[in-house]
């Protein structure tokens, strides 16, 4: 058989390599502590799941459910936007549900990328951003986030010539790999970008609800005009543990929207009714969980941050994600360090050139991981430290 050039030229998906390697140290009785992938180690809330059980004993919930989603979770979504940002949608035109947001990430390339056209990708960033693109037959032209930019894309650094065959410009804060945020005031110097610039932005905003220290993230739709230029992903996953369920949104413009809803209809079947179902209790239900896992997740990363600086890495404390973004020692690269940490401490840690060429340097650690792990994995850092000759 042979495959198309499109597949061939995929890359190993980053996360599917690290739990490769992971099992394979497993296989050779190695007991490995993982910091590598973002996936909540907290379970989903009680009120949340007992929304599930009661309607997957519905039988309407049991036949193929409608690619826009319920109406009740569109009305959900667009209520939860209006409480938490105060940006007012309409459930009808400006929401659709998705079968987690990373679905609609991958898809929404389809909606605007023909051969040939350019997406602004922020470096390091979120592989499907360039993956989607590439599919779709685009071209991935990356934004470097650099340390001295608060990882921040410097938009007025792009060429004329790109800018002339870009179509779409990602963001995503508070950001992954990063742990960086922006405010509406950067997400207004985005729109009035893209406005002169004839771009769509596309925002991922998973990460808005995991934030410390008091702080509250920003929604790219509170920009003024952010509707008429783009559309945010949003997702259940992070803000109320529900990584394995599989559902998250997107929200703005409502020609977007229309485009990825047409898309979808041809070719996946919906959300479960019964998963929806658990959404609107997750949306619409008690939001004191949210406060719960973050205090969890901040104490982490403040025990984190410390042994990190005893190894030697260099890192700002996040405001908020899930996510630690450290250098690593001069004259060293990431996976060299990643490589140490695994071999000689049974540790793992997520290279940053695997987010992209402006990665290099940097490890990425993850704050989902349970407690007698993280603590076994930072005794295991400090003895590294500690060790001589290092």
């Amino acid at each position: 058989m042979r495959l198309a050039q499109r597949v061939e030229q995929l890359p190993a998906y980053l996360f599917a390599e690290i739990s490769r390697k992971i099992a394979d140290k497993r296989a050779q009785g190695v007991d490995v502590i993982s910091f590598g992938i973002g996936d909540p180690d907290l379970p989903t809330p009680d009120h949340i799941v007992d929304a599930l059980t009661r309607a997957a004993h519905d039988p309407a919930n049991h036949r193929y459910p409608e690619s826009e989603g319920l109406p009740e979770l569109r009305e959900a979504i667009a209520g939860w936007y209006d409480r938490r940002f105060d940006v007012r949608l309409d459930p009808q035109t400006e929401v659709l549900p998705l079968i987690g947001s990373k679905e609609g990430i991958g898809h929404i390339a389809l909606c605007f990328i023909d051969p040939g056209d350019i997406a602004l990708i922020p470096d390091p960033g979120y592989p499907v951003y360039s993956v989607g693109t590439v599919l779709a037959g685009g071209l991935p032209y990356f934004l470097p986030l650099t340390e001295e930019n608060d990882f921040l894309p410097d938009l007025d650094a792009v060429p004329a010539e790109i800018i002339g065959k870009a179509k779409v410009l990602w963001l995503n804060y508070p950001n992954n790999p990063t742990g960086a945020v922006a405010d509406v005031a950067f997400f207004r110097r985005a729109v009035q970008f893209a406005k002169e610039r004839e771009v769509a932005v596309l925002h991922d905003g998973p990460y808005s609800e995991v934030s410390f220290d008091g702080y509250r993230p920003a929604s790219f739709l509170q920009a003024d005009g952010a509707k008429d230029v783009g559309i945010e992903f949003h997702s259940l996953s992070k803000s109320y543990n529900m990584t394995g369920w599989r559902i998250g949104m997107a929200a703005g413009n409502a020609e977007a929207i229309d485009a990825l809803r047409r898309v979808k209809s041809n070719l996946d079947s919906g959300i479960p009714q019964s998963i929806q179902r658990m959404a609107i209790a997750a949306l619409e239900g008690p939001q004191d969980c949210i406060e719960e896992h973050n205090r969890v997740y901040q104490r982490r990363r403040d025990r984190l941050v410390a042994a990190l600086t005893k190894l030697g890495l260099r890192l700002r404390p996040p405001r908020a994600s899930l996510y630690l973004w450290a250098r690593v020692p001069e004259g060293l690269t990431s996976v060299h360090f990643a490589a140490r940490l695994l071999d000689e401490a049974g540790v793992v840690v997520t290279p940053g050139i695997g987010y992209g060429p402006s990665g290099e340097g940097y490890v990425r650690l993850s704050l989902t991981i349970p407690d007698e792990q993280l603590e076994e994995g930072v005794r295991r850092m400090e003895a590294l430290a500690a060790s001589p000759g290092r």
